[in-house]
């Protein structure tokens, strides 16, 4: 059983209150939560990683539960995910959170069918990641793409991972790039 030790989690909220033309009825809600772990595989090479998903799922599903708190259950429509290690660990290290993130996020909300939009990266101290957002039922709907830029000034360390969730409240402020509409989700495969 690896340890992923947790040093620290950081929780970002943002309103979108205003971005050009005429302000929306309802600010757009997005927040992002990251967690800074030790990689037990830094500096060497594991050939099986699969099984160490099954230690991360307490952490995605405590990640979840404070961003639900954090924005409030009703509304939420938009998820994603990302990964990053240190330079001591490889880019599969960041693989790990595919399961324990994304399937935290879809049992929590219920019936998300909507793949998870993740991004996954190596850096140190201060580097940030964008959190790929999408629409939670169908991966087709524009008017929910975005990413929500994340990061710590003290991580990764070189023997560290940090894992991030992200969701959001509504489509972007004045989308107008056509296609999928929320209210057209057929809700049977994910995609429309």
């Amino acid at each position: 059983m690896p340890d992923f030790t947790l040093r620290k989690t950081m929780l970002f909220v943002e309103e979108v209150h205003h971005d050009g033309g005429p302000a929306p009825d309802t600010p757009r809600l997005r927040a992002a939560i990251v967690a800074l772990v030790t990689n037990p595989f830094a500096g060497r090479y594991e050939p099986d990683l699969q099984s160490a998903m099954d230690d991360l799922k307490p952490l995605g599903l405590m990640m979840t539960d404070r961003l639900i708190a954090a924005l409030g259950r009703d509304g939420i429509d938009g998820y994603g995910k990302a990964a990053m290690c240190g330079t001591g660990g490889e880019l599969e290290h960041t693989a790990l959170w595919h399961v324990p993130g994304g399937y935290a996020m879809r049992d929590r909300l219920g019936q998300a069918l909507a793949i998870v939009p993740s991004a996954m990266k190596q850096g140190g101290p201060g580097t940030r990641i964008d959190v790929p957002l999408g629409h939670i039922d169908a991966a087709y709907v524009r008017s929910h793409f975005d990413a929500m830029e994340v990061g710590l000034p003290d991580g990764p360390r070189e023997n560290e991972l940090l894992f991030a969730l992200a969701m959001s409240r509504g489509p972007r402020i004045h989308s107008r790039m056509g296609g999928l509409e929320s209210h057209q989700i057929e809700k049977r495969d994910g995609l429309r």
